[in-house]
């Protein structure tokens, strides 16, 4: 059978760089490899055809030839070197295993997919928790002291050795094949990779050694957070078993409670204000509340309802940049809902009073006007 294009076989054009070369004959070596495909020898041919292809493409002056003569270069003890046209796998591992990397153990031999080789530093698992902030809070940023269980390692807990991998994390496996000797790497059944097992724990421990504790942890949260958002408190999660574990983290949900009067949207912050008929037309002062204190704010006479009134600066701060959101006080005119005689018989009057007939300019603008240059 007629042999492939190398270029073909690795899936690049001509002019490929060196390190593309590399990544493509990576690549299917790793697709190809016979750990990953046990007994498909059309797979076994495939990682030998690109060993072949990457064997000539990788070596500058091999390629030259290949590009001016093709296969025909090597044909006939043209001296391709190496073991172009009949490689054992041993070969290919020899010359090329640096290349797989950790993908394949990290050495020369099989093994290992996704295992990185080696012992592994195990991490605990993160707990969760949810923290209640108020309007004040999250505009002013505050420390929480919050009270966790966690699953610690128990004091006077040992860890030892583990005999199987001998502290490795990993236990090697060497079979012969009609492909010569192969060398396989899994995770260690007695440790889980770890390279240690248990060798003394107190009464109250568990199988692993652990013992859960109550804990209180300060947490500090910036100014802005808002509803849903996580925060991470490093190594304040549960432990792991071993002696050179490290704790997982404890993750932070952030619940906003709602505030009594104001509302929230992004940093800006809304109130309704409602003011009688009286104060309307004479004008008036109002103390109304923010997430800073207390403000006076002058209404003119005359003001109408519908009128957003904005005070820039009093909303909350953005956690990704500088400055605060604004806070949008919508007027709200109030019209009783029932009237006593003498009331009634000066609206009645104020009917036909000129004075009281609507007559909008083009300065009082419609509800969708003021909606519109709200978010302007």
């Amino acid at each position: 059978m007629a042999k492939r294009d190398y270029y073909e076989v690795l899936g690049i054009d001509k002019g490929a760089s060196a390190e593309q070369i590399k990544k493509a004959y990576r690549k299917k070596a790793i697709e190809h490899h016979p750990d990953k495909n046990p007994g498909d020898k059309s797979a076994e041919d495939k990682f030998k055809e690109a060993a072949e292809a990457y064997e000539i493409l990788s070596d500058a002056d091999k390629k030259a030839r290949y590009d001016q003569y093709g296969h025909g270069a090597f044909e006939g003890g043209g001296g391709g070197g190496g073991f172009h046209g009949g490689m054992n796998m041993d070969d290919i591992f020899s010359q090329f295993g640096d290349i797989f990397g950790s993908a394949f153990g990290g050495g020369g031999g099989f093994g290992g997919f996704g295992g990185g080789g080696g012992q592994r530093r195990m991490k605990g698992s993160n707990l969760r928790i949810k923290v209640k902030l108020t309007l004040e809070e999250i505009a002013n940023g505050v420390e929480k002291k919050v009270k966790v269980k966690r699953k610690v390692q128990a004091k006077g807990v040992t860890y030892t050795t583990c005999p199987t991998c001998n502290g490795a994390g990993q236990v090697l496996k060497i079979t012969n094949t009609i492909l010569g000797r192969m060398q396989s790497a899994t995770t260690c059944h007695s440790c889980g990779g770890t390279g240690q097992i248990l060798d003394g724990r107190p009464n109250n421990a568990d199988a692993q050694g652990m013992v859960m504790e109550d804990e209180t942890v300060s947490i500090k949260i910036p100014a802005g957070v808002a509803d849903g958002m996580q925060l991470k408190v490093s190594n304040k999660g549960n432990d792991a078993p071993g002696s050179n574990s490290v704790p997982g983290d404890l993750i932070v949900a952030i619940e906003e409670t709602e505030h009594e009067t104001l509302k929230r949207e992004g940093e800006n912050l809304h109130l309704d204000l409602y003011i009688s008929v009286a104060e309307a037309a004479l004008g008036t002062s109002k103390d109304i509340e923010t997430v800073s204190g207390r403000v006076r704010i002058k209404l003119e006479e005359g003001i109408q309802s519908g009128k957003i009134l904005r005070l820039k600066g009093k909303g909350l701060p953005s956690i990704n940049s500088y400055g605060n959101g604004d806070l949008l006080i919508h007027v709200n005119v109030w019209t009783p809902k029932s009237l006593n005689k003498e009331q009634r018989q000066f609206f009645e009057k104020a009917l036909t009073d000129d004075n009281f007939i609507p007559k909008p300019e083009k300065s009082d603008k419609s509800f969708f006007e003021k909606v519109k240059d709200m978010f302007s």
